[in-house]
């Protein structure tokens, strides 16, 4: 078993206080969401979880397996068995979609345990087969020319194929018609099993129908302000942000957008 550990995280951005005292606990076997308003601190999170610099850490700790993360690059940190699906997946000429995978999963392993062609060919053609994925992707440049639809299956696929111990996925499910949503989400609980974990973040109760989470938390104000089962995403539903901050008595701006439009499809 794995376990991705944030600990009261504080974290700053241009001198700005982002995140101000996040806890969190994230296993291998278990699937978490985090919901939350815009503007809380819930992609600041992520991105501070893979060492993304422009986000400084003023106080507390993230740990993967007791292993302090502070003192590691980006490289490191996957190598230790973090994945990021980014919210906004970038374009790289010049490096294909198969010699960006298979250097990737080699990172991972011994020098005298590298994947071999023919095995990662046969692992690319199954698990691009599964996520409905054509077979020209492989050597099309990095996302260069796809959708937006086709980078988030690449983002899922790319996280199939280097089997991560904690995958966090920052908003797979937006901008994705109900077609690609089932795809990306198939893919997802495809990975469920006691060695790996995901930490998802989203705005929208529909990708929750189709990935089905162990845990749901709320962040307000920068901190995680309540945490429950799947349950806790249908209350959101219901009530909304407003009604959760009021019945936690928190002092937190909503925006019109969070109080009114929350749950609402594109």
């Amino acid at each position: 078993m794995a376990t991705l550990k944030v600990e009261n995280l504080h974290v700053s951005v241009e001198g700005k206080e982002i995140l101000k005292g996040v806890n969190l606990i994230v296993n291998t076997g278990e699937i978490h969401a985090i919901m939350g308003p815009n503007g809380t601190g819930k992609s600041t999170l992520s991105q501070t979880i893979m060492g993304h610099p422009a986000y400084e850490v003023t106080e507390g700790h993230i740990y993967i397996d007791n292993q302090d993360l502070s003192e590691m690059s980006v490289d490191q940190r996957a190598r230790a068995g973090l994945f990021l699906a980014m919210q906004y997946p970038s374009e790289i000429q010049g490096v294909t979609n198969a010699e960006f995978m298979r250097a990737a999963i080699n990172a991972r392993r011994p020098e005298d345990d590298q994947i071999g062609v023919m095995s990662f060919i046969e692992k690319l053609d199954e698990k691009r087969e599964f996520l409905s994925m054509s077979e020209e992707m492989a050597e099309r440049y990095l996302n260069e020319g796809f959708s937006g639809g086709e980078k988030k299956r690449n983002e899922i696929l790319q996280m199939m194929m280097i089997e991560p111990k904690i995958a966090i996925l920052d908003e797979i499910d937006s901008g994705l018609d109900i077609d690609a949503l089932k795809v990306v989400s198939r893919g997802v609980n495809e990975m469920r099993s006691n060695e790996f974990g995901a930490l998802m973040i989203t705005h929208y109760q529909r990708l929750l129908d189709y990935i089905v989470p162990d845990f749901v938390h709320v962040m307000m104000g920068g901190k995680i302000v309540k945490t429950g089962g799947a349950e806790l995403a249908k209350k959101l539903e219901a009530e909304g942000y407003a009604g959760l901050r009021d019945e936690l008595g928190l002092n937190v701006h909503l925006t019109d957008e969070d109080v009114n439009s929350y749950f609402v499809e594109d």
